[in-house]
């Protein structure tokens, strides 16, 4: 599978294995654990992440991987957004510091 990311005017596709998508399970149940306590999103701290929001904080360590060149974290990380939303297409991000911001694209079934 691939998730397309775009930053500003740049798009990187991240090809995502299937095996990581299911082999990775556990721990994608562990951020999902993880976030089910609250987080921090840029100035807003959200109680209960949703789907999108989760998606958004994801795609945000998606971003700083990408910046250092972690491969695998941004092919973990998208593979995550993937097992959530197995329609996702592109995560459109920017560098402007407000992961609120970040918008999920989604295929039409």
């Amino acid at each position: 599978m691939i998730l397309k990311i775009f930053v500003d005017e740049h798009v990187q596709d991240i090809h995502v294995p299937d095996d990581i998508i299911t082999d990775a399970e556990e721990y994608f149940s562990m951020l999902d654990k993880d976030m089910d306590t609250g987080y921090q999103m840029s100035r807003t701290w959200v109680e209960n992440p949703n789907q999108l929001q989760r998606c958004q904080i994801v795609a945000d360590r998606i971003l700083t991987a990408l910046e250092t060149n972690n491969r695998e974290t941004a092919t973990l990380m998208a593979a995550y957004i993937l097992s959530r939303v197995p329609n996702a297409y592109a995560m459109h991000l920017n560098l402007e510091g407000d992961m609120t911001l970040f918008d999920l694209e989604t295929r039409q079934n």
